[in-house]
């Protein structure tokens, strides 16, 4: 199996941010202005009773500004990286992106588990930081490894 190319694994990082970013942005908004969630989607009606809960903010935060905060350091990142793919950049995109894979596991399982109840939007940043993890392993592994020392010159 062929891998992708590298300019094509950094634009589908930057067109995940993007999407990732605006979702994030209506939760942001929402959460903010005190306005409900548009969610008619049957079985998926649950995102005002998530974006009620007490699990909804953090230090009194709303989820959707961290969010917010996330998908635009990775759009930077993924940007930055197209213009200069350092190894070191690719590895923190690498790191970002498995840390909004365990967050929105966690998050999941409230959602699952605790409330009961889910929210469409929550869901499609999930599903967005899940194919940004993979998108990101994948821009990694195409990454050249860093060159090694030559062995010192035997006298």
């Amino acid at each position: 199996m062929k891998r992708m190319s590298r300019p094509l694994l950094i634009l589908i990082v930057i067109i995940l941010a993007m999407l990732g970013l605006a979702d994030a942005w209506y939760l942001a908004d929402t959460a903010l202005t005190g306005a409900s969630l548009t969610c008619n989607i049957a079985g998926l009606d649950g995102c005002n009773i998530v974006a009620q809960s007490p699990y909804s903010h953090i230090l009194g935060i709303p989820l959707g500004v961290y969010g917010v905060v996330f998908y635009g350091l990775f759009l930077i990142l993924a940007f930055i990286a197209s213009k200069k793919p350092f190894r070191m950049l690719i590895r923190a995109l690498l790191a970002l992106g498995t840390i909004g894979l365990l967050v929105s596991a966690w998050f999941l399982y409230i959602q699952f588990v605790l409330i009961q109840a889910l929210c469409v939007y929550c869901l499609a940043s999930a599903g967005i930081s899940f194919l940004l993890w993979g998108a990101t392993l994948a821009l990694w592994r195409t990454s050249p490894a860093h060159p090694r020392p030559l062995p010192p010159a035997s006298v």
